[in-house]
Order: C-alpha cells, then sequence, then structure tokens
C-alpha cells in the first residue's frame, strides 16, 4: 500500500492561499491582531491550509491553540473552545483554566437558574486575553458550521477585540448549513478577511496526481482525475484506491496510467474502499471511535470499546498507518471528518443507538464529565428514538448530573430530564428530584409556564425538605417572570405552615416569601417577614444572608440609606468563602456601591463598585458585572467622570444584559452626549435603548427618562421634554434625579398645576435630610420658583459638598439668571461665570452654548479661558483617560497591567482601547505607538 501523502502534496495549487496565511501569521507575530474565515466545500483543503499555517506561527514563536466543531457536540456549549485552550485536558495547575472546569463541573455554586456556560464564556475570553500578554496567539475554530451557539457568540467578541490583541483568530467552515450566527460573522470580519478556498485549476490537479501517482498522468487517468472536480481530498483517496487496488502503474516513460479494474466514482465510494483494507477488528474500534466524534482521547476509546490499551494499539497503529487516524496534541482524530462520517452512517440506527447508550454507561460509570455521558446519550432519545425507554441507569444518574448539566447544558437538561420523568415510575425514589430538575431547566430555557406547571405537579408529593423549597422557589420565579408574583403568597403562606417543616427550610420560605412581598412593593410586609426568617435562620448562612438582604432593600426603598450600611456589613460576613452565597456577595456590593452614591459618598461608592465588578469578573457572573458595570456608570456620571462613565457603557454587550440594565446604561451615555453637543451619537444610544425599553414596559429608568426629556429639549420641544418627565414620575416612589430638571421645566413653561405636584414631591425628599444633594434638590426648587438667587447659591453650596458638578453648575446658572434679572451685574457675572467653568470642565458643550447665549441678552461675556477638546478624530481626540492608556500602551503594557496602573477593570481598559483605535484610525496597538511618536514630534 503507498504511504499516505503528508501535508505538503496537498498544498499544491495552493500559492495564493498559503501567501495571505503567511502575511497574517506574519502580523500577528509583530503583534497585529486580525479575525479571518478561511472556507469552501468538504475537502477542499481548509483544514491542510490553516495547519500549514498553524506550523509557520509555532515556528515564528506564538501559542497556537486548535479545536473543532462537530454534529454530535452542537447541544453542548463551548466545546471546542475548551478543547482548543486545553481547559478539560490534563495539565499542569492554571488558575484560570481551573475556574472555568469548575464552573462547568458544578462546584461554584451561582444561585438557582446560573448559567454556568455562559459563566464559563467570560472566563475563556479572560483567559485568551492572558494567553496574550505571554506572547502572539493563533486561535483555530475548525468545522465552525457545527459548533454551538455559545462558540460562535465568543469567537464574535474575539473578532471584535483582535486589532487591540496580538491573536489570530481563525475559523474555518462550510458553506453549509446557512445559519443566522455565521452570517453575523461574516458581516464582523468582513470581506477583505475571509479566504474562499475554491477547487484546484487544472494544471494543479495534474500536477498533484503526478505526485500521487508518481508520474505523468496518462489520458486515462486525467480524465479520471478531472470527475474529482478540483478537490484535494477525492483525487488523494481515489489514488490511493487506485494504487491499493493495483490498478495504477508507471511505465518507463514515467506516465501514470490506469491498468484496468474498478474505480471509485465519488468521494465517500473512495473512502469506502479505503475502510475496506482495514481488518475488521480495526473497523469495529474504528465505530467505537466514531461514537466519540472527530476527535476523541484514548481513554475514552478504552472505555467505550471496552478494552485495554495493549489491546487497542495494534488496531490505533493500522489506521493510522493507512491515513483514517492521525495524531491531534494527545489525543486521536479522524483524518478528515468524512472519513469518521462514512464509519458512523455504516452502522444501521438502531446499532447506533444501543451502542451510544452503551458508551453513556460506560464513561458514566468510569466518572467521566457529564457533558460526555450526555453527548452519547442525545442520540438515544433523538426523535428517531422517542419511544425508547430511558435505562434505569440514567434514571438513577441524571439526579446527581443535573445541576452541572442544567448549567451548562439546559436545553440538553431538559431534554434528558423530560425522558427520564416520562420513564420514572411513580414509586422511583428519584422521581421527586428528577421532577423538580426538570422544572429548573425548563425555567433556565425561558420556558416559564412549562416550567411552572411541572413544578405544580410535583410539589403535592414532594417530601423532602428541601426539594419542597426548590420547587416553591422555581414556581415563584416563574409568577414573577410572568407578573403574577402575587400568586405565589398563599402557596408561600401555606408551605411555610407545613406540620413538621425544619426550621432551616422554613426560614428559606420565609425569605422568598419576603423577597415575594418586597417585589410587590409591600414593603412594611417584606420587612416584618424578613425579620421573622431572620429569627428562624440560626446557623443557615443562606436564610441569613439573603433576609439581611431583604432588610436592606427595605430601608432602601423607604430612603433609610444610612440604616442600610450595617445590613450591608452584616450579610457581607457571612458570604465570604461561601460559594452558594456568591452571588449574594456580589449583589450587596453593588446594592451597597448605590448607598454610599445615595449618601454623597462617592470615594467610597465608586471604591465598593470598582471591588463588585472585580469580584464579578473574576467569578464570571454576566449578570452581576452588567449590574456592578452599570452602577459605576451612573456615579461617574453623577460625580462628572463623563468620559469613564461612557465607557463603562459598552463593556458588556447589550445582549448579555437584564434590558433594565441597558436602558440605564444607554441612558447614561445618551444624557452625557446631549449635555455634550454630540447629538447624533445620543441619538444612536437612545436607539439601542429602544429593544430593551419595549421589554420592559411601563417601567421606568431614571437615566433613560432623563435622557428621552433631553432629547425633546434638543429638538426645542421644552414642553413635550416636561410631559416626559412628569410621566416618568407617576408612581410613587422614586424619581428623585428628575425632580429638578422637571422643577425647571414647568418654571419656564408657567405650568402651576404640575409645579404644585412635583413640589410637594421634592418636599417629601428634602425636608429634614442630611444629605447634601437632597438638601440642595429642595433649596434648589425652591429658588427656580422664587427666582431666589441666594437660596440658589446655597443649592449650589451643597451640590458642591455632595461632589455633583452638572447640578451645581446648573444652580449657579440659575442663580446668574436670577441676579441679572434683578440688576445686579456684578453677582450674576461672578455666578455666569462659575457654572460656565463648570461646564466647559464636563466638556458639556451644549450648556456652555446655551449659557453664552442666553447672557449676551444680558450684556455678559467671558471669551474662553480653557483649551477644550473639539477634535473627533486624531490625537487631539482623545480624552484624558484615553490619553493616559494610550501612553501605557506605548510603554508595551497589556490591558490588565494598564487595569492594575490604573484602577480600571481590563474589560473597561478594552473598551478604552478600542475607542482609541477608531479615533486615531488604525489598526492595532503597534499604530497607536506610530501615532504617539507622529504627535510628539509634530507637537
Amino acid at each position: 500500500m503507498q504511504p499516505l501523502t503528508d501535508g505538503a502534496d496537498l498544498l499544491i495549487g495552493r500559492d495564493g492561499e498559503l501567501s495571505r496565511l503567511a502575511g497574517w501569521v506574519h502580523d500577528v507575530a509583530a503583534g497585529r491582531g486580525r479575525a479571518v474565515l478561511v472556507d469552501g466545500e468538504p475537502g477542499i483543503g481548509k483544514s491542510t491550509l490553516v495547519q500549514a499555517a498553524c506550523a509557520a506561527a509555532a515556528r515564528a514563536g506564538c501559542q497556537v491553540f486548535r479545536g473543532a466543531g462537530d454534529e454530535l457536540g452542537q447541544a453542548l456549549p463551548l466545546l471546542p473552545l475548551l478543547d482548543a485552550l486545553r481547559v478539560t485536558a490534563a495539565s499542569p495547575p492554571d488558575p484560570r483554566r481551573d475556574a472555568i472546569a469548575g464552573l462547568l463541573r458544578g462546584e461554584t455554586a451561582r444561585g438557582k437558574g446560573a448559567d454556568l456556560a455562559t459563566a464559563a464564556a467570560e472566563q475563556l475570553l479572560g483567559l485568551v486575553d492572558e494567553l496574550c500578554q505571554a506572547g502572539p496567539v493563533v486561535l483555530v475554530v475548525d468545522e465552525l458550521q457545527w459548533a454551538d451557539r455559545a462558540t460562535v457568540a465568543v469567537w464574535g467578541r474575539l473578532a471584535r477585540s483582535v486589532r487591540q490583541l496580538p491573536l489570530l483568530l481563525i475559523g474555518v467552515l462550510r458553506p453549509i448549513p446557512r445559519r443566522d450566527d455565521l452570517r453575523a460573522l461574516r458581516r464582523i470580519v468582513g470581506p477583505a478577511e475571509r479566504l474562499r478556498v475554491g477547487r484546484l485549476t487544472e494544471p494543479a490537479v495534474l500536477e498533484l496526481v503526478a505526485r500521487l501517482a508518481g508520474g505523468k498522468p496518462g489520458d486515462q487517468l486525467a480524465q479520471l482525475a478531472d470527475g474529482a472536480a478540483g478537490n484535494p481530498l477525492y483525487l488523494t483517496e481515489l489514488l490511493d484506491a487506485l494504487t491499493r487496488s493495483s490498478c495504477l502503474a508507471v511505465d518507463d516513460a514515467g506516465i501514470a496510467e490506469l491498468t484496468g479494474g474498478p474505480t471509485p466514482d465519488s468521494l465517500p465510494e473512495a473512502i469506502a474502499d479505503r475502510l475496506g483494507f482495514l481488518s475488521e477488528r480495526t473497523r469495529t474500534v474504528l465505530r467505537a471511535a466514531a461514537l466519540l466524534g472527530v476527535g476523541f482521547s484514548v481513554a475514552d476509546l478504552a472505555i467505550v470499546a471496552e478494552a485495554e490499551l495493549p489491546r487497542l494499539l495494534p488496531a490505533l497503529d493500522e489506521a493510522r498507518a493507512a491515513g483514517v487516524l492521525m495524531a491531534a496534541g494527545d489525543d486521536l482524530a479522524f483524518r478528515h471528518p468524512l472519513i469518521r462520517t462514512a464509519l458512523y452512517d455504516e452502522m444501521p440506527a438502531g446499532v447506533r443507538a444501543v451502542w451510544h447508550r452503551a458508551a453513556a454507561r460506560a464513561l458514566a460509570e468510569a466518572g467521566a464529565p457529564v457533558e460526555r455521558v450526555a453527548r452519547q446519550l442525545l442520540p438515544t432519545v433523538s426523535a428517531g428514538n422517542a419511544g425508547e425507554p430511558v435505562p434505569g441507569w440514567v434514571v438513577d444518574w441524571l439526579p446527581g448530573a443535573s445541576a452541572p448539566l442544567i448549567g451548562q447544558a439546559p436545553e440538553v437538561a431538559v431534554t434528558l430530564l423530560r425522558h427520564a420523568v416520562r420513564d420514572a415510575r411513580n414509586g422511583h425514589p428519584a422521581i421527586g428530584v428528577l421532577s423538580c430538575r426538570l422544572a429548573e431547566a425548563l425555567y433556565r430555557v425561558g420556558d416559564f409556564a412549562e416550567a411552572e406547571r411541572v413544578a405544580g405537579r410535583a410539589l403535592p408529593r414532594a417530601c423532602d425538605p428541601d426539594l419542597l423549597v426548590d420547587l416553591h422557589t422555581t414556581v415563584a420565579q416563574c409568577r414573577g417572570m410572568t407578573g403574577r408574583s402575587a400568586e405565589s403568597l398563599a402557596t408561600l403562606e401555606q408551605a411555610v405552615a407545613t406540620p413538621g417543616l425544619p426550621a432551616r427550610q422554613r426560614a428559606r420560605l420565609l425569605v422568598l416569601t419576603a423577597r415575594t412581598h418586597r417585589d410587590l412593593g409591600e414593603v412594611d410586609t417584606a420587612a416584618r417577614v424578613a425579620t421573622a426568617a431572620l429569627a428562624e435562620a440560626g446557623d443557615d448562612h443562606w436564610a441569613t444572608g439573603w433576609a439581611l438582604h431583604v432588610l436592606s432593600l427595605v430601608a432602601m426603598m423607604r430612603g433609610e440609606w444610612t440604616g442600610a450600611l450595617p445590613l450591608f456589613e452584616r450579610a457581607m460576613a457571612i458570604a465570604p468563602g461561601d460559594p452558594a452565597l456568591t452571588d449574594l456577595g456580589l449583589l450587596l456590593r453593588i446594592n451597597q456601591a448605590v448607598t454610599f452614591g445615595a449618601l454623597d459618598r462617592y470615594p467610597d461608592a465608586l471604591a465598593a463598585a470598582e471591588r463588585a465588578r472585580e469580584l464579578a469578573d473574576r467569578a464570571g457572573s454576566v449578570v452581576r458585572l452588567a449590574q456592578s458595570q452599570s452602577a459605576l456608570g451612573q456615579l461617574l456620571l453623577g460625580s462628572g467622570r463623563w468620559d469613564d462613565a461612557v465607557a463603562e457603557v459598552d463593556v458588556v454587550p447589550d445582549d448579555l444584559k437584564d434590558p433594565s440594565v441597558a436602558c440605564c446604561d444607554h441612558g447614561v451615555a445618551a444624557i452625557i452626549h446631549f449635555h455634550r453637543g454630540e447629538t447624533a451619537a445620543a441619538y444612536r444610544h437612545l436607539d439601542a435603548a429602544a429593544p430593551a425599553a419595549e421589554r420592559i414596559g411601563d417601567r421606568v429608568v431614571e437615566p433613560l427618562a432623563l435622557a428621552r426629556g433631553l432629547a425633546f429639549e434638543h429638538a426645542g420641544e421644552p414642553d413635550r421634554a416636561l410631559a416626559a418627565l412628569t410621566a416618568a414620575l407617576t408612581g410613587e416612589d422614586g424619581g428623585e434625579d428628575l425632580l429638578g430638571d422637571t422643577v425647571r421645566l414647568a418654571v419656564e413653561l408657567g405650568e402651576t398645576g404640575t409645579l404644585a405636584r412635583i413640589e410637594a414631591r421634592v418636599r417629601a425628599v428634602a425636608t429634614g435630610s442630611g444629605v447634601p444633594h437632597r438638601r440642595a434638590l429642595g433649596s434648589y426648587c425652591q429658588g427656580l420658583t422664587g427666582h431666589d438667587a441666594a437660596t440658589l447659591l446655597r443649592a449650589a453650596d451643597d451640590y458642591r459638598d455632595a461632589g455633583r458638578p452638572l447640578p451645581r453648575a446648573k444652580s449657579l446658572e440659575a442663580a446668574a439668571v436670577a441676579f441679572a434679572e434683578a440688576g445686579d451685574r456684578g453677582s450674576a457675572r461672578a455666578a455666569f461665570t462659575r457654572a460656565l467653568d463648570l461646564y466647559e470642565n464636563l466638556d458639556a458643550q451644549w450648556d456652555v452654548a446655551r449659557l453664552r447665549a442666553r447672557f449676551r441678552t444680558f450684556g455678559i461675556r467671558r471669551g474662553p479661558t480653557v483649551k477644550h477638546r473639539q477634535a473627533t478624530h486624531g490625537w487631539a481626540s482623545l480624552t484624558p483617560t484615553e490619553g493616559k492608556i494610550a501612553a501605557l500602551v506605548v510603554e508595551g503594557l497589556s490591558n490588565p497591567q494598564i487595569a492594575a496602573r490604573l484602577f480600571l477593570s481590563p474589560r473597561t481598559v478594552a473598551t478604552h482601547v478600542s475607542h482609541i483605535l477608531a479615533k486615531l484610525g488604525v489598526h492595532s496597538r503597534i499604530d497607536i505607538a506610530r501615532e504617539a511618536s507622529r504627535h510628539s514630534a509634530s507637537g
């Protein structure tokens, strides 16, 4: 038998493609990142080209990581990336990889319904960033068309960040199937970064055939090769088949020609010919390997084939010699997915199902990770086998495996649990656990009605107190998501009264009841029930911590901000070190930051928000990360650090945020852009917030409401601005940040009725308050209605003490107007100048222009005294923070190093770097350094 051709033969006729790949490798080795897609039909040589590029990258000193999707693994998130980045493989201890593996094993409790796959995705992004710190990285995901959606989403996020990382990101895929998420990747990458691998030209075909045949192809051989349609894999398989069958000879003149006999007339037939030369023992081993996918570990194969390694080695050696298998790092892989498909498809469907089930059981008994077992079980519960009963061992295995499976792959969990619940008898001891976990999995995938139905049916049969609590939690969550929280109260009260209920579970149900009352706005009842839960919690940290959390929320809702602080401290003292309370600890820190901000303790507030962000990022909690970023953005807006506030908005993508958080973030950014006169940017944020705003319905998000009001003011429609703000203030609670502008507009428009209603709200907030900004609000509104300059100056002083520059400037502006209207030009000029300085420091050009125009009518002017940022592109357009970060990029610091130097998060630094690249019109960090040199030379 002719030995298998090496990769060099398959690169014949690919000089153009190799040149482009070599250029991309050269760029990444020099620090310039890029995301590229390599596409083409099966067998056309995509993987061979990329393999050659990876070899060149390794020689150039790059770190190379490769993974691949396959059809069997589509339901299990992130497997191609986990394999590529060696998260699941045995390797030396690594904190980031260990954290990801722990998440996927369910070792880190993250609260009911936690999305472990999303958390792991965030950690994978961090891992890639860390790897890029050590040197240039090439990351390949082959067979991307079979990758799960989570993998495609992470690939897309990496593609958006390659310009600031020494990362060559390569996706290899076929034109079909045509998935929407893959189309989105093509849009992200763009046509310039796509490498289409087409069929070989006729001269290249003849050259490849000559190399494979050992001689110049004769007429018959050339005609036969022409039927391969320029597909290198088909040509290789065809020539190998001819050689094995002794149907090819080379004469003395060096002409290779057919000698007669059958020839394969298709690629599948050629592959079948190759497999037909293997011994039956080797084919049996390969069929077992085909169950595991295109790539597999020898250890897993030994388990599935029920054979010791010494017995497997002869078959594996034969398969490698025959060109069926090849080494893939520490594992093995089929030389081409089509070879694996041929072996898999030749087994009857019924045989495959039985063998998959046996493989699953063997892997489970060997203690394999749940996703590997689930991967074997899924084909056995497919549509064609839906009527087959679930084996008893699966029913016994699922209760312990369901928690990590729900977190990592909830859709898979729903499929397996649904069949297990169907087939487990009512008397089976696991039926209660299975039903409970099925309800939880259904909740996780968003099927709230079915989740509530399953949990409701299981509740009467729930004897275990912990199951009772879990089921009631799922029911309450489902009703809360569908706006029916009140329906949970009666069932919860009945559950609390269950005879013989242990104190621990009773306390947890009381906490759930208190949270429901709080969600319904029944503050006093929530406080009473949470206090009762605290009394019964004993040494149960979970119940104690969450009861304190409810009490802290009650204090915040009542405006008792100072009283909330010790509650945070007590609850956070419980949370550290307990994985089950990780989520609670993050939530407490976020609310603590909000409370510090409400008390005008901005240094403490910013420190708490930054700490919450850091911990959420480390834990991979996307929900809490987005909330902490949002809290930080609002604090930065209030304290006048607007450049940093705008950067925080883009750190977490909208599709990973709660809708109210997305609305808040875009509202913050729009407010800043409106004040800076950047109207187009402001409207972009309002448009971006629209889908999230539609999802939350009538719920008021104050920054977004304020931004909408500013939009009307910019359009010269103050009456509509007032209407928008008063509509947002129809509820009894909240709206504090809207009151000042509502009063201002009502005074300007002479809306006395509106003014009377709003003034009552202001008095309720400000009267007797020891918090500077609340006293300032009262003085500001009183000064506006009474045209009292002295009161307005007092408001400005209190806003100064509060650390809130924008409302301070507004107070000074109003005082200046009151002085001017009273004829006190000296005092008017002084207040005008101070207001103008504040607006200019904020770069609030819209306010500056309005203030200057207004005071020209009074004959009061002041020329510019500060050079302000006007440019939108180039070095002069960089904000102070961006300038600092650009300087550190020039020094060669990575994003995490810059983050540590400036006390920012790596994500925030990455956002700033993206803005810098866009403003400078460059493509990499190296280009930033080049622009810095030009700027220094010209300066």
